[in-house]
């Protein structure tokens, strides 16, 4: 599977925010949104990938973009896990379906049934400006690629 390619139009999906609400491509339009797939909550990659683009947060949001965790883990899972790392990047839960939307925008990993490790990036038209795909579920996407794909917008 690949990545969603840049200039596609996001097609519809739900994800559910921690407070239980759904989360779909109309909360998409009118702002620049980063959405960050990791596998799973509490793992060793994705708890340093989460920190590290967390540090990064102030120059995200300085380019008037959202940012979003977006995974497989229940929403209680993952409302655990941004409290625990003292994470103030907003997760949403692709539990139920399992993998769904992470499906629609080519970030599912069939052989783990989880997320694989992706960007994508959704410019305020509601079109993916950037995307990219982690060759593993293991690899790190250094928080560069989101400055760089911020600049495609």
């Amino acid at each position: 599977m690949t990545v969603i390619p840049a200039g596609s139009e996001v097609p519809p999906f739900t994800l559910k925010r921690e407070d239980g609400s759904e989360f779909t491509e109309a909360d998409l339009q009118g702002t620049t949104t980063v959405l960050v797939f990791y596998p799973f909550a509490f793992s060793p990659v994705c708890t340093d990938q989460l920190q590290i683009y967390n540090e990064a947060l102030p120059e995200i949001t300085a380019s008037d973009a959202v940012i979003y965790g977006v995974s497989t883990d229940p929403s209680f899972s993952q409302s655990a896990f941004r409290e625990k790392l003292g994470v103030e990047i907003p997760q949403l839960s692709d539990f139920e379906p399992k993998g769904e939307a992470c499906r629609v925008f080519g970030a599912f990993f069939e052989p783990g049934g989880m997320s694989n490790r992706a960007l994508v990036i959704v410019g305020p038209d509601g079109r993916v400006a950037w995307s990219y795909l982690a060759d593993t579920p293991g690899d790190l996407p250094g928080v560069n690629l989101i400055f760089d794909g911020l600049q495609a917008v």
